[in-house]
């Protein structure tokens, strides 16, 4: 049976226990799991948990609202064909859905009733709206910079809302202080989250014919989604589904880039770098609790980083518009990172490339009237 361990001393511990951290003070990880093969999957399911088999407890009855099964489109982009997985089909309208449905119907399986989360928008919507769908009472920490229509999703779901003045760091400090009072439950630290989004790797398993990509763009602050694909396919190495695992590369802003300085530094840990604000927030995040383990998924696959400008950004935004994909800016740099990546030569034109985009521009109305005004 998995545990809690703790990757700064493998100290474990038991998975019963409603626990969110080390004794350490550090994020927590899970021992790793077996995997599960094809014909585990239970395909009368239109959801992530037709891969409950992979999961780490068996929940009778999970919060879920048909997360998951997101389309998979194929489109020429940057002057070759790449595939776009679109993440913000989902409840909420984001690829954090995947990972809330598991961390908390395994939460409410421990017997936790009231939630806190500290989000610069997306991770507040979608803990609000499984808190909402699963009867939790949610307290959601966001920064007072958040997008105004982040902020009314989360009170529509009927959540308590503290607004955090100062810079995202600030909030998720005011969070920690409240977890005294309410189990915190944060995308960002609790494990669980990561057994969701690692449905991600799964996913694209399928939907490649029970294949993988050579490549996979993914956009990061936090790193939830490289970590969990690249738990995914560890998992499906193991029960021997597969023999290798795609190229991870992550995107990042340049305004907001630590994961890039630290890999391009060839760190192991977070390196001093320069930040400003990005039309991109919901990858703004300076000093990632597990900037070690999102570093050796990447090497371990053998991708990298890409840091993205601002202009570049804004503009990658509007090109897919243009084909159809209305994105965040949060992850339109995964798209302008694959036309890096093709124009650099680390990806080539006749692999096999998927690309992750994770929330609709719908959340970020008043950037594109902004944009549109100016043109």
């Amino acid at each position: 049976m998995a545990r809690y361990i703790d990757p700064q001393t493998n100290e474990t511990f038991p998975i019963d226990e409603p626990i969110w951290r080390a004794p350490s003070g550090g994020p927590l990880m899970l021992t790793e799991l077996p995997g599960i093969t094809k014909g585990e999957i239970d395909t009368s399911v239109r959801s992530i948990w037709r891969y409950r088999a992979a999961f780490p407890l068996d929940v009778k009855e999970p919060i879920t609202m048909g997360e998951g099964c997101t389309p998979l489109v194929t489109k020429t982009f940057g002057g070759a064909t790449c595939s776009f997985k679109l993440e913000w089909f989902a409840p909420t309208g984001s690829f954090k859905d995947r990972g809330t449905s598991v961390m908390l119907s395994m939460l409410k399986a421990q017997g936790i009733t009231s939630v806190l989360e500290d989000s610069s928008g997306n991770g507040g919507c979608s803990v609000a709206g499984y808190g909402a769908a699963g009867g939790l009472s949610t307290c959601i920490c966001v920064p007072e910079s958040t997008s105004p229509s982040k902020i009314a999703q989360v009170r529509a779901y009927g959540a308590e809302v503290v607004l955090v003045p100062g810079p995202r760091e600030a909030t998720e400090a005011a969070a920690i202080e409240k977890s005294a009072e309410i189990f915190y439950a944060s995308h960002n630290w609790h494990p669980f989250f990561l057994q969701g989004t690692k449905t991600l790797g799964y996913e694209i398993w399928e939907d490649c014919h029970f294949s993988l990509p050579d490549n996979i763009v993914i956009p990061g602050g936090a790193g939830s989604n490289v970590l969990g694909c690249y738990i995914a396919f560890k998992e499906l190495m193991a029960a021997g589904e597969i023999e290798k695992m795609p190229r991870i590369f992550l995107s990042q802003p340049a305004h907001c880039a630590p994961v890039h300085a630290s890999f391009q530094a060839g760190a192991e840990e977070c390196v001093e770098t320069d930040f400003a604000p990005t039309v991109a927030e919901g990858t703004a995040i300076k000093r990632p609790i597990r900037m070690k383990q999102i570093l050796a998924a990447l090497r371990e696959s053998g991708g990298g980083t890409v840091a993205i400008p601002e202009e570049e950004i804004i503009k990658t935004s509007l090109a897919l518009a243009r084909t159809g994909l209305y994105t965040e800016p949060t992850s339109a740099h995964a798209a302008a990172a694959f036309t890096r990546l093709l124009e650099g030569g680390t990806i080539k034109a006749d692999e096999q490339t998927v690309v992750i985009l994770t929330g609709t521009g719908i959340k970020t109305t008043p950037f594109y009237e902004a944009q549109l005004a100016s043109e």
